[in-house]
């Protein structure tokens, strides 16, 4: 399909972009946070291995591993508004803290458009 390449270089930009941020704050100051430091540290290298397996055309992985991405940003974002709302792990954030909104608008996308191109992946295989 025609849909499928455009949908796994947007896909990677996304989860890279995602990687970029968290690995951005980690040096900025949020890897002495308890759970959260580390956290940041395991979303960043699962968004680049993600984000590189996305641009490998191996068929068979590609449903899997967009599944896999629209899970680690879904619970990425999941995270972010859990942190600014009742706050997680002892910690709460603010929508004023650095990068916020971009954060947000680059996950809810990540999802969005990684949920898609599992379904198109998917749909590709039957």
């Amino acid at each position: 399909m025609a849909l499928v390449w455009p949908l796994r270089l947007v896909g990677a930009l996304l989860l890279g972009a995602m990687a970029w941020i968290h690995v951005d704050l980690w040096r900025d100051g949020y890897r002495t946070i308890e759970v959260i430091g580390p956290g940041f540290l395991a979303n960043a290298v699962a968004g680049f291995v993600l984000a590189a397996l996305l641009l490998v055309p191996v068929r068979g992985l590609l449903r899997w591993v967009a599944v896999a991405g629209a899970l680690t940003a879904a619970g990425s974002l999941a995270a972010l508004v859990l942190s600014t709302t009742v706050g997680l792990f002892g910690f709460v954030e603010t929508t004023a803290a650095p990068l916020w909104w971009e954060t947000f608008w680059i996950e809810a996308g990540a999802v969005v458009v990684l949920t898609a191109l599992a379904v198109v992946a998917s749909r590709r295989r039957a």
